[in-house]
Order: C-alpha cells, then sequence, then structure tokens
C-alpha cells in the first residue's frame, strides 16, 4: 500500500508557500467512493460497510448543516485543539470557520479510517496514511489561512515573511527541518559533560568509563548500551538531566558504550558485529578494568535488545556475566509495536535487503524521518509554522539538538535486525535465531531484571516492553520487575529525580507471595499504584541491591592493561551524519 511521506509533503508543501489550493479543495464535501481514502482501500483490498459509511456521511452532513448555520449566525465555533488555541483564530471568523471545517473533515476521515474493514496491520497503515494527510492539510499550515502569521506579517512590515523565506531556504539546503538553535550547544562543552575517560576503543564503539563523585562504589560496575540508532548522550544531556550523572551519584562505576557513527568503513557491518565486537566486547572490558565477575548491565531501546542477545549468547556459552539486567523501553517480542508496523512488511522489508543487505548505509536522515512521521504535528508542522510562516528563529532545546544529531546503521545490521525482529518476531522463541555461532534464548539469561514502560511511548508501547517479563526468567517471575513512568519514549525516561515531575506506576505482588507467571499487561496496570515523580530512585534501589559490597572509589580510570584513551565524551559521538 502505498503511504504519504511527510518529508515529501513538506516539500509539496514548500512550493506553496502562498497558494491554498490544495487545502481550499480539502474543504470540499468529503467524497464518498473516490480520492486518498479509495486509492487506500483499494491499494489494500480493504473495504468500508456501506451501512457504517451511510452512518458517518449522515453524521457529517448534520454537523457540517450545524457549523455553517453557526457562521450565519455569527456564532464563533469553538475550536479545541492547540493548533487553534491562539486568539487569532477566535477573532477571525473565516479563520475559526476554516479551523472548525478542518476539524469536522479531519474527524470524518479519521472515523472513516478507523471504520475499514482490514487485516490489523493493513488498517494500521490506513490509519496512518490518513493521519499523516490530515496533519498536513491544516489551515495552520499555510499563510494564506494562518491568521497568527498573517497578524505577525502586518505587526512586522513583512519582516516575518522575509525571515521564514530565509529560515525555509536554508533548512532545504541542509535537507532536514531546524527544531532547535544548533548553534547552542556543542557537544562534550555543554551537552555529554560528565567527567570521565575512553578506557577501550575498537572499530565499533569507545568504553567510557566515568569518574567517581563518592568516596566509595558498589563493588559490581554498571554497564550502560544505549541505542546505535541514536547518539549516547540522551542519557547525560546536561548536568541536571543527566541519567549518567545521576547514576554515578549514586555510587555506581559507570561504563558507557559510545557507539560509533557509521561511514563507508562500516557499511558490511552485521548485527552480529554488533553482539559479539559491541556488548560482548564491553562486558568483557568493564569486568577487566573493574575486577568485578560481574556487571550490572543496562541497555535503553535498541540498546536493551542488542545487550540481551548478547547475555543469552554468553548463556549459551555457558557464562553468566550479569548480576542484573536493567531494560528501558526495550522491545524483545515485537507483536505489538504499534503505529512503527506501517514501515514494515515483506515488500519494504525485501526492498532494503535488495538494497543494503549486502553492504551500504542506511541514513540517519532517512531514520529521523521516519520516526518525526510518528508525530507530524509535533515533529515536523510545528517548526513549519514557526520557523517559516512565522519567522521565528528556533529555541535551544537541549533534547532536540540531540534528536537532529543523527546517526546511520549498517545496511546489513539494519536489514536483519528488522526481518528478524519487526517482521518476523523471532527474537523471542527460543533457539530459532543464532547469533555469534549460539543459539539464541533470552529465557537462559540468569539476572534480575528491571523492565521500564513510559505509557504514552509511540516508539515502544508499554504494553510491549511489559511483554518482556513473560521472556525473561520464565522459571521465576518474581526476579522480573516492571516500572510504569508517565510520557513518552525520551521524556519518560529523562525525567530526573530532583525535578520531582511526572508519576510512575508499580505493581509489585506482597512479599512471599509466588506467581508462577507474570500478570497480563492489562491485569498489572488495573492493579498498579500511581507515585509522584520520577521512577529514577526506584532503579537506584535496584541496583544498589545487586551492587554487592561497597569498596573505595578507583583513583584513575581504566588499568594496566586498558589505559585511558582520551577524556570523555571521546571522538566518536561527535562525527556527524550530515
Amino acid at each position: 500500500m502505498n503511504m504519504p511521506d511527510h518529508q515529501t509533503m513538506a516539500s509539496a508543501w514548500m512550493h506553496q508557500f502562498s497558494d491554498p489550493a490544495a487545502w481550499q479543495a480539502f474543504f470540499k464535501v468529503p467524497a464518498m467512493d473516490a480520492g486518498p481514502m479509495a486509492s487506500m482501500l483499494k491499494d489494500s483490498g480493504a473495504h468500508l460497510n456501506p451501512d457504517a459509511l451511510e452512518a458517518l456521511r449522515n453524521d457529517y452532513l448534520q454537523k457540517a448543516g450545524l457549523l455553517w448555520q453557526d457562521f450565519l449566525s455569527g456564532k464563533t465555533p469553538a475550536l479545541n485543539d492547540r493548533r487553534f488555541s491562539s486568539p487569532e483564530w477566535q477573532s477571525h471568523p473565516m479563520a475559526a470557520f476554516s479551523a472548525a471545517s478542518y476539524l469536522l473533515n479531519a474527524a470524518f476521515l479519521t472515523a472513516m479510517a478507523d471504520a475499514v474493514e482490514a487485516p490489523p496491520r493493513e488498517h494500521q497503515k490506513i490509519r496512518f496514511a490518513v493521519q499523516q494527510m490530515v496533519d498536513a492539510m491544516s489551515p495552520a499550515n499555510f499563510l494564506a489561512t494562518n491568521p497568527e502569521a498573517q497578524q505577525k506579517l502586518i505587526e512586522t512590515k513583512g519582516e516575518s515573511l522575509t525571515k521564514g523565506l530565509a529560515n525555509m531556504l536554508h533548512d532545504m539546503q541542509k535537507g532536514r527541518i531546524s527544531q532547535s538553535d544548533e548553534s547552542a550547544f556543542e557537544v562534550g562543552r555543554n551537552v555529554a559533560t560528565s567527567p570521565g575517560d575512553v578506557v577501550f576503543e575498537n572499530e565499533l564503539f569507545q568504553l567510557i568509563q566515568y569518574k567517581p563523585v563518592t568516596a566509595t562504589v558498589h563493588q559490581v560496575p554498571l554497564l550502560m548500551v544505549p541505542p546505535c540508532i541514536n547518539k549516547f548522550y540522551i542519557l547525560d544531556l546536561q548536568p541536571e538531566n543527566s541519567l549518567v550523572r545521576y547514576a554515578v551519584e549514586q555510587g555506581n562505576t559507570v561504563f558507557l558504550v559510545s557507539w560509533r557513527n557509521p561511514d563507508k568503513a562500516l557499511a558490511g557491518t552485521t548485527w552480529d558485529d554488533y553482539v559479539e565486537t559491541g556488548a560482548i566486547k564491553a562486558i568483557e572490558v568493564t569486568r577487566a578494568i573493574s575486577g568485578a565477575a560481574k556487571v550490572n548491565a543496562f541497555g535503553f531501546c535498541v540498546g536493551g535488545t542488542i545487550v540481551s542477545t548478547a547475555l543469552a549468547v554468553l548463556a549459551a556459552r555457558g557464562e553468566q556475566p550479569a548480576a542484573s539486567l536493567t531494560l528501558l523501553t526495550t522491545l524483545l517480542d515485537f507483536e505489538s509495536t504499534g503505529v512503527l508496523e506501517v514501515f514494515v512488511d515483506e515488500t519494504q522489508v525485501a526492498l532494503r535487503e535488495q538494497t543494503l543487505g549486502g553492504g551500504g548505509l542506511m541514513p540517519g536522515r532517512d531514520l529521523a524521518t521516519t520516526f518525526s512521521a510518528l508525530r507530524p504535528n509535533d515533529l515536523v508542522w510545528n517548526y513549519v509554522q514557526s520557523n517559516y510562516l512565522k519567522g521565528n528563529e528556533p529555541p535551544a532545546f537541549d533534547l532536540l539538538y540531540w534528536n537532529a544529531d543523527s546517526t546511520n546503521l549498517p545496511g546489513p545490521m539494519f536489514c536483519w535486525y528488522l526481518r528478524n525482529t519487526y517482521l518476523e518476531n523471532s527474537l523471542k522463541v527460543p533457539g530459532k535465531l543464532t547469533v555469534a555461532g549460539a543459539a539464541v534464548d533470552l529465557g537462559s539469561i540468569d539476572a534480575p531484571v528491571f523492565v521500564y514502560g513510559s505509557k504514552e511511548d509511540h516508539i515502544v508501547p508499554w504494553n510491549a516492553a511489559y511483554a518482556s517479563t513473560a521472556l525473561l526468567n520464565p522459571a521465576k517471575p518474581k526476579a522480573n520487575r516492571f516500572v510504569l513512568g508517565a510520557s513518552g519514549h525520551i521524556a519518560g525516561v529523562i525525567n530526573p529525580a530532583s525535578k520531582k515531575k511526572r508519576s510512575y506506576w508499580t505493581n509489585d505482588a506482597p512479599k512471599g507471595k509466588t506467581a508462577k507467571k507474570p500478570l497480563s499487561a492489562d491485569a498489572w496496570i488495573s492493579g498498579a499504584t500511581e507515585h509522584a515523580g520520577s521512577w529514577w530512585p526506584e532503579w537506584a534501589a535496584f541496583l544498589a541491591e545487586h551492587g554487592g559490597k561497597d569498596v573505595k572509589a578507583p583513583a584513575k580510570p581504566g588499568n594496566t592493561r586498558y589505559k585511558a584513551v582520551e577524556p570523555a565524551p571521546g571522538r566518536y559521538v561527535k562525527v556527524r551524519a550530515d
């Protein structure tokens, strides 16, 4: 099925900067048997029940008639949408009517998409495609129909339009929309600043050992494996929101993997390489430097998938090097991956395998475009309106600076990951996959596990993160602990304890009570208790429980074999994909 690409939409929008003709066409009474919806249904083999369609049509016509009557009588319609919350939308009757008409049409098309009868994956694609089109056609996205932009144009005597065009041309040259003032940040200067040293490097990663800030530390070190799809410093943005710094302050000796941003030299790198040369090697070096027999292993997002695979490979080799395992917003069971399913089917994966499977790079810019498409109003059209229509400069925001600092992925690794996890969901099946010469069985990992999910995560739905508890420690489910945090994939994780913001949920069985298997996700949430503030202290207590005795903090990084190479954050993280 053909789906609209939001980056293509944005490019088309740029060519009709002051021409709302496409938008105006959108506001004709929606066709019932033609147009984009009909095309999508035909492509996917789905259909819409005639009775359901007639009910939607009658509801639409009734609401449209009432809206028209309100307009003729001078009544301003209610606009319950933050895109139209400014006073300018309410003070201009035509603007208010156009926004209300848009919302009515958008609701109609969305309801049609929801009513379509199709297999779950195809239904998800139809819903996603319709939402992309609906979001793109908002009157807030066009100068001719955005009263806020028009008011600013008048107030600045045209300067906002001049600045907006300049911003747009600048973004067209660099090939992406600016979300933050990127000149305000520099890796190693005001982001990724926790003191430490690179103590090992190979062609795939650098290993950072962070400087302790406590006189004593837990004997078992913490090894953090971040996602290779993004750079590690989401875990170390600035001192006040750094998970790395927090872990160090809690008395942990922290090691962290900084993945190399792949170039042509790594174009043939495989998933096996990321497991063997990456995570397994990092475990080996961390143990050698610390002198500890085990590590507290940590994985975030894809990093969690990699480190879990590595521990399963080591288990198959007769090794159990983890004193504990922490998984933050991680997928091990890919049965329910939310909206990302729209990008993965046999046709799309086969195409990637044909073009990249034998070698090549998946550009970071393409990955960033995919993730932006999951939240286009927040990550695309919001900036179109602010930067281009109103001529504003994007603000300095560390998280969005990190978000724009893309990483490439090696083609063979990316294709293996797509097929064996998202498409075929083979990682959860004991022995089905062979990685680094070993049959992978996640249930063979012998370590207590702390699993975290974010309630509003659109990349790793929380119930999918929770599904890991059914795969790990199958014979002793009490060894697994699940904590649910508020907000999304990133904001839920980066929720400093000092800020005392948001909340989190737990559902811990009373001590002494045994369970033969984990609760279902629905049963877990129905019995969960909400707590104010950050989940970080819960995790710190888990690490302390499995950290061993307290010992004197190391006086210097590395050891006689692995010496300091350079100060943190190292060279690898500073290499940009574009």
